[in-house]
C-alpha cells in the first residue's frame, strides 16, 4: 500500500458545484430538461455533481431501463460538460458491452471523453444485487491536479473500500439515501474525511420516488477534519463551494496520520 506523500498536493483551488434535486420516476427526459434548468446555477465551477441514478431514480427495473453506453443519458451528460465548461458527473442505470446492467456513474468532461466508476456495494436490502452487477475496481480521476475518488451510496458504509493507498484528496458520493437513515449518512460522512486525510462531498436527492420513498437531502461538503465546508439542507438547489488546496496540504504535514496506517490488499 503507497503512503500518500504530504507534498503531493494539487496547487489550485477546486470549484464544486452539488446538485441537490427531485428526480421524476422512470423519465429521463423529463429529468433532463429538470436538470439543465438548474446546471444554469452551476456555472463557474470546475466539477458538477449530480444525484445518483439521476435519469431515473433508484430503480430496479434495470433491464426495462437500462441504457447503451453511448446512450441519452451518457450523451446528455457529455452535452452538459462542454456547455458549462466543467467535469459533470452523476449515476445512471447502463447494459454494458457484455449485457451486464450496472449502476454506472459516468464522468463527463468538456472535451468530451469520459471516464466511469460501478458501483461496487449493491444495496441487497432494496434487492440492488438481483439486477445489478457489481464493480470491482476503485477508480481515481483528476479535476486540476486534484486526485478525487467517486464512489455511490451504500458504498459510503465501507470505509476498507473507501480507504485509498494512493493518495485521494476528494472522495465524491453521489447517492439516493433515504430520509430514514438521514442519521447515518450525516454520521459516516465526516468519518470518511477524518481516516483519509481528505475532503468529501457527497450529493443526494430530495423529493419521492416511485416506491414512496422519501429523501431528505443533505447533500454536503466537509474537510479533512470532519467540518463542514457546506451543508444543502432539504431544499431542491445548486450549491457551490471551494475547496482550499493549501489547507489540505498545511493538515497532512501537520497530521500525518497516514504514515501509521495498515497495509491491506483488497480482494
Amino acid at each position: 500500500m503507497t503512503s500518500i506523500d504530504p507534498s503531493a498536493v494539487p496547487s489550485a483551488d477546486l470549484r464544486l458545484a452539488l446538485v441537490q434535486s427531485t428526480l421524476a420516476w422512470h423519465d429521463p427526459a423529463a429529468n433532463h430538461r429538470h436538470l439543465q434548468a438548474l446546471l444554469e446555477q452551476a456555472r463557474g465551477a470546475d466539477l458538477v455533481i449530480l444525484p445518483e441514478m439521476f435519469s431515473t431514480g433508484f430503480s430496479m427495473e434495470s433491464a426495462e431501463l437500462a441504457e447503451p453506453e453511448d446512450g441519452p443519458s451518457t450523451r446528455w451528460l457529455l452535452e452538459q460538460a462542454r456547455r458549462l465548461d466543467a467535469v459533470v458527473t452523476g449515476s445512471l442505470i447502463i447494459r454494458d458491452r457484455d449485457g451486464h446492467c450496472r449502476n454506472r456513474l459516468v464522468w463527463a468532461r468538456p472535451d468530451g471523453s469520459q471516464a466511469h466508476y460501478d458501483k461496487r456495494h449493491l444495496f441487497r436490502m432494496a434487492g440492488e444485487h438481483h439486477h445489478y452487477s457489481a464493480g470491482d475496481e476503485q477508480v481515481l480521476l483528476t479535476v486540476k491536479g486534484w486526485r478525487i475518488r467517486p464512489l455511490i451510496c451504500y458504498d459510503l458504509r465501507f470505509p476498507v473500500w473507501s480507504r485509498d493507498p494512493a493518495g485521494t484528496d476528494l472522495l465524491l458520493y453521489t447517492a439516493n439515501w433515504p430520509a430514514a437513515r438521514r442519521q447515518q449518512w450525516n454520521r459516516l460522512l465526516p468519518a470518511r474525511g477524518i481516516e483519509n486525510l481528505c475532503y468529501v462531498a457527497a450529493v443526494n436527492r430530495v423529493g419521492e420516488d416511485g416506491k414512496g420513498h422519501a429523501y431528505s437531502g443533505d447533500s454536503q461538503v466537509l474537510d479533512f477534519l470532519g467540518e463542514p465546508q457546506l451543508q444543502a439542507g432539504e431544499d431542491e438547489g445548486v450549491w457551490q463551494v471551494s475547496l482550499s488546496a493549501s489547507a489540505l496540504a498545511a493538515h497532512r504535514q501537520r497530521f500525518p496520520a497516514h504514515l501509521d496506517a495498515d497495509g491491506f490488499q483488497l480482494n
